[in-house]
């Protein structure tokens, strides 16, 4: 078997993962590139990521495309969803998944970097996005999985209201920590359709 350590790239079901985290005999995952585009739920109402309808299709439609021998190696986790800290806004009940989001916490403080200072000591400037000059922005960029190009993806977070959740904004892999509209957004269909990294820990 290869070493396998954080940034390794491995290939599990139709994608490739890069490693965020190993612990004794498991790891945790993301998709490499943003896998496809989907908003954050279908009803423009307030909702968490416990309601929410992305959560329902990647551990319900997205799980069931693995096979029964790689379902046996994905592991159920228990997921604390906080609350906004600059909003306040509900971050909703903790949830059990098998595939999930990354949250806010995760993808500004533990997997691309430490950004700490930046989320929990907000700058007089800092009203919506986290420092431009954040030296972490880079870390988070991900492309479209067809494509040549950065796209914007979804953390499961809540935004400043319960109608938008945080993402990763395309251009420069800054964290938009007051959100997108969780569907109507200014595209043909009228949907506010960001990009979906899929996240799980996976028995080695």
């Amino acid at each position: 078997m290869e070493m396998i350590d954080v940034g390794t790239i491995l290939s599990f079901g139709s994608y490739d993962w890069r490693v965020l985290d190993k612990q004794e005999d498991k790891v945790l995952m993301i998709t490499e590139k943003i896998i496809e585009q989907r908003p954050y739920h279908d009803v423009y109402k307030d909702t968490t990521w416990a309601e929410c309808a992305l959560r329902k299709y990647l551990n319900g439609e997205f799980y069931d495309r693995f096979s029964e021998a790689e379902k046996a190696r994905i592991i159920p986790v228990l997921n604390q969803n906080l609350d906004n800290p600059w909003y306040g806004s509900r971050g909703g009940d903790d949830t059990t998944d098998n595939v999930f989001l990354l949250s806010l916490e995760e993808a500004a403080c533990k997997y691309f970097g430490d950004s700490s200072a930046n989320l929990y000591h907000k700058g007089k400037n800092q009203r919506y996005w986290f420092e431009r000059k954040d030296k972490n922005n880079g870390k988070r960029l991900a492309m479209l999985q067809d494509n040549d190009w950065n796209w914007w993806w979804w953390l499961r977070s809540p935004g400043r209201v319960n109608v938008k959740a945080v993402y990763i904004h395309g251009t420069d892999g800054n964290i938009g920590i007051q959100g997108n509209n969780i569907l109507i957004g200014n595209l043909s269909d009228g949907r506010c359709t960001g990009g979906v990294r899929p996240t799980m820990w996976l028995k080695l």
